[in-house]
């Protein structure tokens, strides 16, 4: 170590503290040296021993940057005393004593070896970035030092974190904290044209830091795509001394290696890098940053099982860490695309993927290591509920846990696998058809972006990986061999043209909620999950009628498939045979208002097949037509007049002497419609078809004879005139019982008209020789006696050829114009 850093001065009291506690927590800023001082400096630990030191990093290009830059200071190969494991790619040897490594990788290492035999301590650097597997691995680790290794180290490193919360976590562990940042960066802000394009801005931004500035630059872009065109937008722009790299996860171990080098001297370099440049890294010669402001992050829909990219805005933690690259080694400056005052708004820290991911690794994994509750584990942010309870559904679907929670036989076989559940299951299941090889590389093109180039067809992906003679391409054959035998297969050699239909039938197992199927324009397909997706209607996969999608972008009825395969009809109902659910479906046409019967097979969402059924079962029928008259309205049935008018007094009855008379308006018999109506139209299969007949019989199951009865008595259904007329009585009204009569026909009438054994008065409307009412009461003696005579000198005007008597007590009932002989 020939030059010194701001963490040297903290790295005594780190020391103390672990020689003192098996835990604690060190939080230093960007640039201060944690990453590749604090290992070397535990080497000689008394507590170390001959134990190794495990550092945890969030990303590959940073484990093994950090591990070469190590192995520098020793002046040693990696490998040697320093080295690294990452996915597809390690350089470790029995000398090694610090192994840098992924946190997957970790992961892998402690669910194998949950005592970590031969491991002094473990160190998660970088730990603000708050992955997944980041915190998965350090609950492990806690759980493994509570129970079985209680002298394992670990130590929690970060620059933006929480320190307290995690010391915390850590049964109260000493915090130990390191000075700034080395050197100052002067930060200037270009507040964001709306109508611009991010492209534009930052490519205008690069070119005036190259004016204005000396030195390499780092530009923040939120994914590949925006990186590439950024690159299109400088070529041939910027000076011949000016090399343009761009950096992000899809690209090989070596093209990533160029990037975070140092520019040669009398050049400069412009590096284009996704979020993947945030942390543990030093690019040798950057002094200058340009923070577009945005990140890529994957967002977990539970609804639909699918992972999708969203680009939101950088927290001010990440913004913060961008920034620090710009004082590694010199005074800097940034470029942020956006307004000063904007900084203010921003999210304080990263949301945790634990609260955003698919849970279903995490989910086989605890049961895996014998925890069937996560809550059992110490966590910063224990994984949400619904999206837990989601992923152990997957995982029962997928016959890796029984119904209580507990790993299976099917479950371990998956859990040795370091693939995600569902690549899992389709490389097991393929070994049993001896084609463990084929999935297997399958798996590994899903879970390496850009391997295999980007065609949206996987089988196009697959036959270009397999003429690929890069190192990445080769590291990755290793591991889908590796993949192969952990899954039981035998010794195989891939084929050099896979039948596209066994990738999509492999693929399918992995993805049966994405089986897609063809509907309306070419490339338009709906996924057994219910989401809606398309392909370039160009594109040769937009007219195959079945596909299965591995990877879609964009939100509903908008999402663009990414990565899929074609599938035969018979490998759908083959491999997914136990998953097609078969079911009678009954409609009413709106037109003809009769029943349509169909069977219906259904993967999800998809209709695979609908036939016609030429004999339903008629109780079904009769339900559905029962339950159609409800909808649309029961009074619209042939109802005559007699049964309307039952009705009505049934219903009055219950609202008035209580509910053993049943409620029979519109309203209530809708709720009942497939009980009492349903039974009556059996053998029917047409709304037009009900008549007056099955609702008579309907009536009589509703309103039985003694009922019937004792409502004749209480409530006749007509009221018998002085004048002889048997008039009916309305027991619908709106204002209760009413009568409608000519006001002649109640002549000498010295009471009023009631019901109920004459406890209830009718409602009387008194109409005029024309049936027009001329007068509504409740109290007709008090009519008479009131105001009779001014009614009965205004009708005798326009009525003269009737009868209008100024006593109308002692006048006589009449029915005709005139009594006669007057």
């Amino acid at each position: 170590m020939t030059f010194r850093l701001p963490i040297d001065d903290a790295l005594p009291e780190l020391l103390a503290a672990l020689q003192r506690t098996p835990k604690a927590v060190l939080v230093a800023p960007p640039g201060a040296g944690k990453t590749t001082r604090v290992p070397l400096a535990l080497l000689g630990a008394p507590w170390r021993k001959d134990g190794r030191i495990i550092l945890i990093e969030p990303r590959r290009l940073a484990a093994r940057a950090s591990a070469r830059r190590m192995a520098a200071t020793l002046n040693e190969k990696v490998g040697e005393t320093v080295g690294y494991r990452v996915r597809m790619d390690s350089a470790v040897s029995a000398k090694t004593r610090i192994e840098v490594v992924t946190e997957g990788v970790f992961t892998r290492m402690i669910l194998d070896d949950p005592e970590l035999s031969g491991i002094a301590a473990v160190l998660f650097d970088e730990f603000h970035e708050r992955s997944l597997d980041g915190d998965f691995g350090l609950a492990l680790a806690l759980e493994s030092a509570g129970v079985l290794r209680e002298d394992l180290r670990i130590l929690v490193m970060s620059a933006t974190i929480d320190g307290a919360r995690v010391a915390s976590l850590l049964g109260n562990a000493p915090v130990v904290t390191s000075e700034g940042r080395a050197f100052p960066v002067e930060t200037l802000h270009i507040p964001r044209d709306p109508t611009a394009r991010i492209e534009d801005q930052t490519a205008a931004a690069i070119q005036q830091a190259l004016r204005e500035e000396t030195g390499s630059l780092l530009v923040f872009l939120p994914g590949q795509a925006e990186i590439r065109r950024v690159a299109e937008r400088l070529s041939g722009k910027v000076p011949a001394t000016v090399d343009v790299a761009p950096l992000y996860g899809a690209l090989t171990p070596a093209e990533q290696d160029r990037a975070i080098q140092p520019a040669p001297e009398g050049r400069r370099k412009v590096v284009l890098a996704t979020s993947i440049a945030e942390t543990s890294l030093t690019i040798e010669g950057v002094r200058v940053v340009i923070d577009a402001g945005y990140a890529r992050v994957p967002k977990y829909e539970p609804a639909t099982g699918l992972t999708r990219l969203e680009t939101q805005r950088v927290s001010r933690a990440g913004a913060d860490q961008r920034r620090g690259r710009a004082g590694r080694t010199e005074p800097g400056v940034c470029y942020r695309l956006w307004a000063e005052a904007q900084t203010g708004a921003l999210q304080l820290f990263d949301r945790p993927e634990i609260l955003e991911a698919d849970l279903a690794g995490l989910a086989l994994d605890l049961a895996a290591w014998g925890a069937s509750d996560p809550a059992t584990l110490a966590w910063l942010d224990p994984p949400p509920a619904a999206a837990y309870a989601e992923a152990t559904a997957l995982l029962r679907r997928l016959d890796a846990l029984d119904d209580e929670g507990r790993i299976t036989a099917e479950g371990k076989a998956l859990a040795r696998l370091p693939l995600h559940p569902r690549l899992a299951h389709m490389v097991h299941m393929a070994a049993a058809e001896g084609e463990a090889m084929l999935a297997a590389e399958i798996a590994v093109l899903i879970g390496e972006p850009g391997l295999g180039g980007d065609a949206v067809d996987l089988g196009q992906r697959l036959q270009r990986f397999r003429s690929d003679r890069s190192r990445r391409a080769d590291d990755a054959r290793v591991l889908a061999r590796r993949f192969a035998r952990q899954a039981g297969g035998k010794d195989e050699k891939s084929a050099a043209h896979a039948d596209e239909t066994a990738i999509g039938r492999h693929l399918a197992r992995a993805y049966p909620d994405r089986i897609a199927q063809a509907r309306g324009a070419r490339g338009q397909f709906r996924l057994a999950n219910g989401r809606g997706a398309m392909v370039e209607d160009a594109h040769a996969l937009a007219g195959v009628p079945f596909l299965v999608v591995a990877d879609v972008t964009g939100r509903a009825e908008a999402s663009r498939i990414r990565l899929a395969a074609r599938i035969d009809r018979e490998d759908i109902e083959a491999v997914l045979a136990h998953q097609i659910e078969t079911s009678d479906s009954l409609q009413v046409d709106g037109q003809s208002r009769s029943v349509r019967a169909r069977r219906i097979r259904r993967l999800g969402a998809l209709v695979l097949d609908e036939t016609v059924i030429a004999d339903p079962d008629p109780i079904a029928v009769a339900g559905l037509l029962a339950d159609e008259a409800a909808k649309a309205g029961l009074d619209r049935l042939p109802w005559t007049k007699e049964q309307r008018a039952l009705r009505h007094r049934s219903t009055y009855l219950h609202h008035t002497l209580g509910e053993h008379w049943p409620d029979l308006s519109e309203g209530s018999l809708a709720v009942t419609a497939g009980e009492w109506l349903a039974p009556q139209i059996i053998g029917k299969s047409r709304l037009d078809a009900i008549d007056a007949d099955d609702l008579g019989r309907a009536l009589d199951s509703l309103l039985p004879y003694a009922l019937r009865r004792d409502m004749e008595r209480l409530l006749p259904t007509h009221f018998d005139a002085p004048s002889g007329s048997r008039v009916p009585i309305d027991y619908g009204a709106e204002n209760g019982p009413a009568l409608e009569i000519r006001v002649q026909e109640l002549f000498g009438l010295d009471r009023h008209p009631s019901i109920g054994g004459g406890k209830v008065p009718l409602l009387v409307v008194l109409l005029s020789p024309a049936h027009r009412p001329i007068q509504t009461t409740r109290d007709l003696p008090g009519f008479w006696r009131g105001s009779w005579k001014d009614v009965a000198k205004d009708l005798k005007g326009r009525y003269p050829k009737h009868f209008w008597p100024e006593d109308a007590l002692s006048a006589t009932a009449t029915n005709r114009a005139k009594p006669r002989g007057t």
